[in-house]
């Protein structure tokens, strides 16, 4: 995962907001406290049909729209994971115009507890230095904490049954992956490649230590999943053709989300989109057809999941690709575009 900050021009996303400024600080944060109250009201289960209307409105700006949008994302994410597929599916299809695949709300839901919305109101505010890639993705787990304590076998539930996570139940909790192992395969390998991408970036090769954050204590499939996904991030990155950019870490996490259900990254795109009705909602539509591209590469791909990725270490990625059925994510907007606007407007 990139570690560098997550700062885009003021027309599509703040993670990085302002020197702190108690006055505007003050008035922008009663407008995100009002605009959550709504929200709240929102975070239910929706009707799909609505759904897929409203979407290409709020795509165009209309803020009512998006917060139905949100809303539904909120409900999905926080509330009912089971749910998460057909919600994500309706909104990506509606962005997209491409076909829906049709996946029946499974609609299971706990109650968002009270204490989720003091916290949220914090994640969507942000620290007074703005957030990175790290300090985002903390901020984000950190609110499976505050949820109902039903939310978590409703999670397992779901990530049982999903056809991506390939009977993640069964399997055992994988060991970290060696350095000094992936220097034994040639270059141009699988292998070399992702060893370069940490060793030239000085990426850590899982991004949160898998201890710190509890994932021990996580059910049988979500701890596999969980731990999975943290320790092959990177080797997704280069065989599905995301960058270390900010607008494809976003798109990665929607590929996730489609090949797995990954609750995580429901909840971390959850999370933006929010953040982007709140203080940008001009940029909304860039974010919608970002995350719909990426949701739809994520259902064309094989089930990353089902691969043994450590025993395709000695083969080149373009070769990989062709074995497994693989094309690299082509989306419509320039990997580095947040990058490019950011400077443009310093």
């Amino acid at each position: 995962m990139a570690t560098g900050q997550l700062t885009v021009d003021k027309t599509v996303l703040f993670f990085e907001r302002p020197a702190h400024n108690p006055g505007p600080v003050l008035t922008r944060r009663s407008r995100v406290t009002s605009d959550l109250q709504n929200l709240r009201e929102l975070a239910s289960e929706p009707d799909l049909a609505q759904l897929t209307s409203v979407t290409p409105l709020a795509a165009k700006g209309d803020r009512a729209a998006q917060a139905q949008v949100c809303g539904a994302m909120l409900w999905a994410s926080f509330a009912a994971p089971g749910a998460i597929p057909s919600v994500f599916s309706a909104i990506c299809a509606a962005q997209t115009g491409l076909p829906d695949p049709g996946v029946t709300l499974h609609a299971a839901a706990v109650a968002i507890p009270e204490e989720f919305w003091w916290v949220f109101e914090d994640t969507v505010t942000g620290p007074d230095g703005g957030y990175d890639a790290i300090s985002i993705t903390v901020a984000v787990a950190s609110l499976g904490a505050v949820l109902d304590a039903g939310f978590a076998g409703l999670s397992e539930v779901a990530a049982m049954e999903h056809p991506g996570a390939a009977s993640a139940h069964t399997k055992p909790v994988p060991p970290m992956i060696s350095l000094a192992e992936l220097r034994k395969f040639p270059d141009g390998s699988l292998a070399r490649e992702l060893l370069s991408m940490w060793v030239d970036n000085g990426f850590d090769p899982e991004v949160l230590d898998r201890q710190a954050i509890g994932l021990e204590n996580l059910s049988p499939a979500l701890g596999y999943l969980n731990t999975r996904i943290l320790q092959m991030h990177d080797v997704w990155h280069l065989m599905a053709g995301y960058q270390t950019t900010s607008l494809h870490e976003m798109a990665i996490s929607a590929f996730q989300l489609a090949q797995f259900g990954h609750n995580y990254s429901a909840m971390f795109l959850t999370t933006v989109c929010t953040m982007s009705h709140l203080r940008q909602p001009q940029g909304f539509g860039l974010l919608l057809q970002n995350l719909s591209e990426a949701w739809h590469h994520g259902i064309q791909c094989p089930p990353f999941m089902a691969v043994d990725w450590e025993q395709e270490w000695g083969q080149d990625i373009e070769s990989l690709r062709g074995k497994h059925g693989i094309k690299p994510f082509a989306g419509s907007f320039a990997p580095n575009l947040l990058e490019q606007l950011a400077a443009a407007n310093q």
